[in-house]
């Protein structure tokens, strides 16, 4: 049996940015941010955090985690969730609205890239 890779990335909203952080939380948050630029953004085991505050108060956690078998994803989302979610409430962050969406790499199609290096080779072979 292969293994899988799963890619998770899990959303959410701060809750009570304007209220509910205290001024260095949100001092945190702000000098942390150009370290979670969006630019930045990458899927790692431990989880990836973006966000933008100036622009919106929402962030995304991106997490990179393998299985063996299809279903393995669903544990894989929830490890996900609950890193995510033990992530922002260690720092004392409120959240709302977490979701999350898995993708398998293993049934991803492929880019024209791939493809273009498959069919070389194929007739290789």
């Amino acid at each position: 049996m292969s293994t899988r890779t799963f890619r998770i990335t899990v959303r959410g909203a701060f809750d009570g940015l304007t209220d509910g952080l205290t001024d260095g939380q949100r001092a945190e948050l702000l000098a942390a941010a150009p370290e979670h630029d969006m630019l930045r953004a990458e899927f790692t085991a431990e989880g990836h955090l973006t966000y933008d505050l100036a622009a919106r108060p929402y962030f995304t956690f991106r997490f990179l985690d393998s299985g063996e078998a299809e279903q393995d994803i669903l544990d894989a989302t929830a490890r996900a969730e609950l890193a995510a979610e033990s992530w922002l409430t260690e720092r004392g962050y409120g959240f709302k609205q977490l979701r999350s969406q898995a993708q398998d790499l293993s049934l991803a199609p492929l880019g024209k890239r791939q493809r273009r290096e498959a069919a070389r080779a194929g007739s290789e072979a």
